[in-house]
């Protein structure tokens, strides 16, 4: 038994907030993100938005396309780096939202990589017998890390211009505030005795390197586990050493993909779609260029959306769908790679 996908949805927040109005309140310009990014614009949740608020939105128009209501689904599992709440999770939250009650709602932490696990999770569970038709939601409101304090200019709601100090801290952190955007995708998967599901994955997980993108401030190693100056200390902030994640995307995503090929013996032409995760515009380049896949079949909407970390892959993968790209009977590899670091690659047949 396998599963498919029969229903996608996704939703971002608010305006597209484009690279210029981003130079409002730090020195960046739309050429210098664009060419180091691949982003022209993203969208950001507004004050009392929260990843579960997202997820809800995206998880209405999935059961839609799928024709079922919240009482159809046997279980929830929801990814995301930006819960509304330190705990409970979001899971419970979005489920509450859907209007159930007692319906398992499961929270995974592999950030941007969280979609290849969840496939593994999918698959189990549906194997096992505990699901039949299960919700996977990755949302994302990263808004409440962005290190400028005037939303209403970046908004283009006042003129002006910010304090020398409030851009002056921004621009220390405009190297990673320039590529993360909110938003949330859903699928739904439901059981099926047709050629179909998770072929293969290999994933991995290196925590090694945690620091080469984590928050410093606010965890349980301290009493309180947030102190009175760690906002001072930007300490909300995460921080990211953009180079080591560049070199580690590049080297491990396509040795792991030509390790799930020869294992699976799926040669790289026979693959129909290459949907990776949205994290730069270059990283995917790279990629696609050492395994030899052409353009046209690695899809990108990084360009409009920046990106969303667990939300990337369940967006593409919607907006795919509803393009019409994404057939039932091809073979599909997905790739990714997030803070943890985890990563990893699937070949699902649709």
């Amino acid at each position: 038994m396998g599963f498919e996908v029969i229903g996608t949805g996704h939703f971002v927040p608010g305006e597209p907030v484009t690279n210029a109005a981003l130079a409002r309140v730090m020195d960046t310009s739309d050429d210098w993100i664009f060419q180091r990014s691949g982003i022209r614009q993203r969208h950001f949740a507004g004050e009392g938005q929260g990843a579960s608020d997202l997820a809800f939105e995206a998880a209405k128009r999935a059961l839609e396309m799928a024709k079922l209501q919240p009482k159809d689904l046997d279980y929830i599992l929801f990814a995301t780096m930006t819960p509304d709440y330190v705990f409970p999770g979001s899971a419970a939250v979005l489920a509450a939202k859907l209007g159930l009650e007692g319906t398992p709602a499961l929270d995974i932490r592999q950030q941007c990589a969280a979609m290849i696990f969840a496939l593994q999770l999918v698959d189990g569970l549906i194997k096992g017998g505990a699901a039949k038709t299960i919700l996977f939601v990755g949302a994302e409101a990263h808004a409440g890390f962005m290190p400028w304090e005037d939303w209403d200019i970046v908004e283009g709601k006042r003129e002006g211009e910010p304090s020398p100090e409030a851009r002056a801290r921004a621009n220390e952190h405009r190297a990673l505030a320039v590529l993360f955007g909110d938003g949330a995708g859903a699928m739904i998967f439901r059981a099926t005795d047709r050629d179909a599901g998770l072929v293969a994955a290999k994933v991995h997980t290196d925590g090694r390197y945690a620091e080469t993108l984590y928050v410093p401030g606010g965890g349980f190693r301290t009493r309180p586990y947030w102190k009175a100056t760690h906002f001072d200390e930007q300490a909300h902030i995460p921080r990211m050493d953009g180079r080591e994640l560049f070199k580690f995307a590049v080297t491990k995503l396509p040795q792991t993909a030509r390790k799930l090929c020869e294992e699976t013996q799926t040669p790289i032409e026979s693959i129909d779609w290459f949907l990776a995760h949205q994290a730069n515009a270059r990283i995917n380049k790279y990629v696609r260029e050492h395994l030899g896949v052409p353009p046209e079949k690695m899809p990108m909407n990084i360009d409009r959306f920046g990106n969303t970390s667990a939300g990337t892959l369940p967006i593409l993968i919607d907006e795919c769908t509803r393009d019409g790209k994404l057939q039932k009977g091809e073979l599909n590899m997905m790739l990714a790679l997030g803070a943890g670091i985890h990563w990893g690659c699937a070949l699902v047949r649709w």
